[in-house]
């Protein structure tokens, strides 16, 4: 593909600016700032801040539930994204508006909605009740909530490129004798592999910093249900601002890396598909 000369792109110069300042004043600046304000707390303050007990099982929960959510809206969201490209039947459009909703929702309204619909007087709290299950105020409630929030972010990955794949390379192996599941695997996954680690690197990243909707049904007991985020507020309402910023911190560090290491993949992913 030929490259088109910067002079001849339209508003390059302002675009290119724009960019640079709304980058630098929305992200670099705050982040930079938070880098900065950690630093001067001192390492001792800051090692004992950040590895408190109570703060290392938070960073527990939020890492083990973000990474169960995320590898469960990868399953779910793949699933969900194949039936609205290839299925036709009724409600269909009203299933993808649905999709939708968690990004639209306030996170609040839907810790509210899911900790009454899981709780022992809910519909589906009533329903695992006599088997002894409790969901609302447990890890598993944690789960349930970041997969509710994230899901659309799968989805929202891996459906555009299941609506541009080319069927004629799926039609000639059937054609030649292979199986529906030997065409996935050989064809279609590695086409959607880059998406799908995309969706679940999304996922992941909104799972860990997802505070509304988790609050309302965790229960929030210490070293049991308690998420970093909430640990932040409980500094800050501490007037605690070093505690706060220490753990903000920590978790800005780990995303960052996550992040690098999402987009790592993704590059060599690519690089095999050739």
């Amino acid at each position: 593909m030929q490259k088109v000369s910067n002079r001849l792109v339209p508003g390059y110069r302002l675009g290119l600016s724009i960019t640079f300042v709304g980058l630098l004043l929305i992200v670099v600046i705050p982040f930079c700032s938070l880098l900065v304000q950690g630093l001067d707390v001192g390492f001792k303050k800051f090692w004992l801040q950040a590895t408190n007990d109570r703060v290392l099982a938070s960073y527990a929960v939020s890492l083990k539930g973000a990474l169960l959510a995320a590898l469960i809206n990868a399953l779910l969201g793949l699933i969900l994204a194949w039936v609205l490209t290839f299925y036709q039947f009724p409600g269909r459009q009203l299933l993808d508006y649905l999709l939708d909703l968690p990004f639209a929702l306030p996170t609040a309204v839907a810790g509210i909605a899911l900790a009454y619909l899981f709780s022992n007087k809910g519909w589906l709290g009533r329903l695992a009740a006599p088997m002894h299950v409790q969901i609302s105020y447990t890890f598993s409630g944690i789960v349930i909530a970041m997969v509710f929030v994230t899901i659309p972010f799968v989805v929202r990955e891996v459906q555009p490129v299941l609506e541009q794949l080319d069927s004629t390379y799926q039609e000639a192996a059937l054609t030649l004798g292979a199986r529906p599941w030997t065409v996935f695997r050989k064809i279609i996954f590695p086409e959607i592999l880059p998406a799908l680690i995309s969706g679940f690197g999304l996922a992941f990243a909104r799972s860990i910093g997802e505070y509304g909707s988790i609050i309302f049904i965790a229960g929030n007991q210490p070293f049991k249900t308690e998420i970093t985020p909430l640990m932040i507020m409980f500094q800050l309402e501490a007037h605690s601002y070093t505690g706060a910023t220490v753990i903000a911190l920590v978790m800005l560090v780990f995303s960052f890396c996550f992040i690098f290491a999402i987009h790592a993949l993704q590059r060599h992913v690519q690089r095999q598909k050739g």
